[in-house]
């Protein structure tokens, strides 16, 4: 085997990486809402009552799993949780991981 075919054997499919930029796509919006409300990351993630590394764990891709957790970061960034579920249905395909 070739070491270019070796190469690509590695890489992930490409709905993998569709599911990680949407990941990382909503984690830039929580960022960018995060600074817009003035917050630290270890502020918003004390105000929502998560650990300040798994605030930024979503900042960087990873996308929470749970309703609650996103209306508590929401309640911390003082948004409508309307503003995150828009934001989570524009990167509805980072769920498919």
């Amino acid at each position: 085997m070739s070491t270019v075919s070796k190469m690509f054997l590695s890489l992930p499919s490409s709905d993998e990486l569709f599911s990680q930029s949407m990941g990382r796509l909503f984690g830039f919006g929580i960022q960018e809402a995060r600074k817009q409300a003035g917050l630290s990351i270890e502020d918003a993630a004390r105000l929502s009552g998560m650990e300040a590394s798994e605030w930024m764990a979503v900042e960087e891709g990873s996308v929470p799993q749970d309703v609650n957790r996103l209306r508590a970061m929401a309640d911390a960034m003082e948004i409508s949780f309307d503003k995150i579920s828009t934001l989570v249905l524009v990167c509805r395909a980072a769920w498919e991981l």
